[in-house]
């Protein structure tokens, strides 16, 4: 059966410079290429391509379909504390949850909200 091998989110954004800056220095994302309209980041890998929308409604008005990405890492209570220390906002705070993930949330500028989670259960 065929793999998906990446996967890339695409953003409706109210302000793409705004975004832009908050993905690359709030989040650590690294800005590979930008044309009309467009923004393309990565962190490890993670891509985002984010659209300039100035007319969309923000996500902060749809609170319930704001989620967009879990994001598995390796450790969470460092990047948890790398972000905080950036003054991203925070959704939901660090724990370990019953599922056996320690994860926290955030939310961007446009209300997007994202879930990091590291797993709490050891590899063999």
């Amino acid at each position: 059966m065929p793999e998906v091998t990446a996967a890339t989110f695409v953003l409706a954004v109210t302000d793409l410079e705004r975004s832009r800056a908050f993905y690359c220095e709030k989040l650590g994302f690294v800005e590979d290429l930008r044309v009309e309209g467009w923004s393309f980041l990565r962190r490890g890998a993670c891509r985002l391509r984010l659209g300039d929308c100035p007319d969309a409604r923000p996500m902060s008005e749809h609170q319930d379909h704001s989620w967009f990405a879990y994001l598995h890492v390796t450790d969470a209570k460092g990047l948890f504390d790398e972000l905080k220390g950036r003054g991203v906002q925070i959704w939901h705070p660090l724990r370990d949850t019953p599922w056996k993930m320690r994860e926290f949330a955030i939310v961007t500028p446009d209300g997007h909200r994202i879930v990091f989670g590291e797993s709490l259960e050891k590899s063999v």
